[in-house]
């Protein structure tokens, strides 16, 4: 049987796609069941010298009580201010079970962007 990527994870929306005007929380993220988490974020165009950036936040609850997580426990660097038209990607090596995205402004007008949590090493595998 050929292997393939397509089953080996979930795929779920982490940051709504559009237009970005204020800072905003991310979708939480419940990694039961997973055992590695990786953020992709896609910026599009800025308009008016828009300066965002994003930071991954961690917590045992869903609800409340997130915190940004430990540098750590984050592979990559998120960058200080999104570029337009660029890609970006995270990973979370951290043992909370819920994870989001947190977006941040710290000046100009707007951002198209958004972001995906790819949830990897299934504890049940495959992944429909």
């Amino acid at each position: 049987m050929r292997k393939d990527l397509y089953h080996d994870f979930k795929v779920t929306p982490a940051v709504a796609s559009g237009s970005k005007s204020d800072a905003a929380d991310g979708i939480v993220i419940d990694r039961q069941g997973f055992d590695s988490l990786t953020f992709l974020v896609n910026a599009g165009a800025i308009t008016s010298a828009g300066d965002f950036s994003f930071k991954v936040m961690e917590s045992d609850q869903a609800g409340s009580g997130f915190a940004q997580a430990h540098d750590d426990d984050v592979l990559g660097d998120a960058p200080g201010t999104m570029v337009a038209s660029s890609a970006y990607k995270l990973g979370y090596i951290g043992s909370k079970r819920y994870v989001r995205l947190d977006v941040t402004k710290a000046g100009g007008t707007s951002i198209q962007m958004g972001a995906v949590a790819l949830l990897g090493r299934p504890h049940l595998a495959p992944i429909a």
